[in-house]
């Protein structure tokens, strides 16, 4: 068995090529989420954002400053993304238990 063929086996057995196609994806969800957020949820939120915009909004708690506004979209930007890899994980593992019967 040759060099070339123990890798070719590599990526089968490990299903390499599906997780570079799985990691593309994932890049390209991320980019198209973190849209979603900045320009379509942020600003219906920034009216109730203290100190105005939500990239600007800080919390003041006596002289520590708190950069909410920054955070709060990280944390919307990974629910989205957590609910997106929930669903389709649960899709997956479904397809996968009628397959085994």
């Amino acid at each position: 068995m040759g060099f070339i063929q123990e890798f070719m086996d590599f990526l089968k057995e490990y299903k390499v090529v599906g997780l570079a196609v799985a990691f593309i994806m994932a890049t390209a969800s991320t980019s198209l989420v973190k849209s979603f957020v900045e320009d379509i949820i942020m600003p219906v939120i920034t009216p109730f954002m203290p100190s105005g915009g939500w990239e600007t909004a800080v919390i003041n708690i006596g002289p520590i400053a708190i950069k909410a506004g920054s955070f709060l979209a990280q944390i919307i930007n990974f629910v989205i993304l957590a609910l997106v890899v929930f669903i389709i994980a649960k899709k997956v593992l479904k397809e996968e238990k009628v397959e085994k019967k």
